[in-house]
């Protein structure tokens, strides 16, 4: 475990360490925003409408008298 000055606290609650020759660096994980999300899905095969999504039987709204 490394403990860290307040002063050099970083955002998030994960950390990379990596070392660069005689350096350790330690730098915050950044949480992925919304252009890296659309760009995983695009990466995705295409869902199979046949077979990848459940059966949903929706049936018609029984009628209720209110007053």
């Amino acid at each position: 475990a490394v403990r860290i000055p307040v002063e050099f606290e970083l955002p998030g609650e994960k950390v990379l360490i990596s070392r660069e020759g005689d350096r350790l660096v330690i730098e915050p994980v950044r949480k992925p925003g919304l252009t890296a999300l659309l760009a995983q899905w695009a990466k995705e095969p295409p869902l199979d409408p046949e077979g990848d999504f459940p059966e949903i039987y929706d049936t018609p709204v029984k009628s209720e008298d209110i007053f």
